[in-house]
C-alpha cells in the first residue's frame, strides 16, 4: 500500500479532536503485517493522539481521534452513554424496504474474531433504513446503537441482507457482468468484483465537543464505493 498522507484524511479538526476519513485496507491500530497504521500516523500529527473507537481494516470512513487525554475521556463517556451517533452506509443483496427497523439480537465473538447471533452473547442493537433500491440490491443506512464486533455485518446477515463482498457473513462479491446485460470481458482475463472488500462505509459521526457544542462530520465515499453505487444506478 502506498504511503498515506495523513493531512489529506482530515475532515475536521479543533483543539481536542480530529475526525478523519479512514481509507480502506489501513489498520486502525498496530498490525504486525503492515508498515503503517492510523494510530502511528495520528501520533506523528499530534503526540498525544488516541483513537476513540475502531473501524475494521476493510471499512472506510469517519474515525474520531482525541488529541489529549481529557478529550479521550470525554469521548469514552459519550460512547458508554450511547451519545455518539454513528451512521454507516452498506450495499446489500436483495431489494429491501427497511424503515426504522431495529434489530435487537445479542452477539458473541469467537476467539477467531468471528461474531454470531446468540442468546448467550452481549446485547447489540442496530437500526436500519433503506436509502435506495436498485435492480437486485439496496443501499442501506445503518445506525449502530451498541458497538460490538462486526455488529452491522452480522445483523444484516441475520436479516438475510448480507453486505456485498462480505464473504465471512454470506455476502457475495458483486461483478459488473451480473449488472450489465451485454458485458464482454477481454479474452483470457479474469473478472474482478466492482468492489474488492466489504461494501461498508462509516458515513457520518456526531458527538459533543469539550465545550458542549455538537460536532457533526460526514465522510465522502471512497472511490471504490462511489464506483459501486454509480454502477448500480446506471444499470438498474
Amino acid at each position: 500500500m502506498k504511503k498515506v498522507d495523513f493531512q489529506n484524511l482530515i475532515l475536521f479538526e479543533n483543539a481536542d479532536y480530529l475526525v478523519i476519513n479512514k481509507p480502506p485496507y489501513l489498520s486502525s491500530l498496530d498490525d504486525r503485517h503492515e508498515a503503517q497504521n492510523i494510530l502511528d500516523l495520528a501520533k506523528m500529527h499530534t503526540a498525544d493522539a488516541q483513537l476513540c473507537h475502531r473501524l475494521d481494516k476493510e471499512t472506510s470512513g469517519c474515525l474520531v481521534i482525541a488529541k489529549n487525554p481529557e478529550a479521550y475521556r470525554h469521548m469514552a463517556i459519550q460512547f458508554e452513554n450511547r451519545k455518539v451517533e454513528k451512521v454507516y452506509h452498506a450495499v446489500v443483496e436483495g431489494i429491501k424496504d427497511y424503515e426504522h427497523l431495529l434489530v435487537d439480537r445479542n452477539l458473541v465473538a469467537s476467539n477467531k474474531g468471528i461474531a454470531k447471533v446468540s442468546k448467550e452473547g452481549k446485547p447489540a442493537q442496530t437500526e436500519f433504513n433503506t436509502l435506495k433500491t436498485y435492480y437486485a440490491h439496496s443501499l442501506i443506512e445503518c445506525k449502530p446503537i451498541t458497538g460490538r464486533l462486526h455488529q452491522i455485518r452480522v445483523h444484516l446477515a441475520y436479516l438475510k441482507s448480507p453486505i456485498c463482498g462480505d464473504t465471512l457473513y454470506g455476502g457475495k462479491p458483486l461483478y459488473l457482468s451480473s449488472l450489465k446485460r451485454r458485458f464482454n470481458l477481454k479474452k483470457n482475463t479474469e473478472e474482478l468484483p466492482i468492489m474488492q472488500r466489504v461494501s461498508l462505509h462509516a458515513y457520518s459521526i456526531g458527538f459533543e465537543g469539550l465545550d458542549g457544542q455538537r460536532i457533526q462530520v460526514e465522510a465522502p465515499y471512497p472511490k471504490d464505493f462511489q464506483v459501486l453505487v454509480h454502477q448500480l444506478e446506471k444499470n438498474s
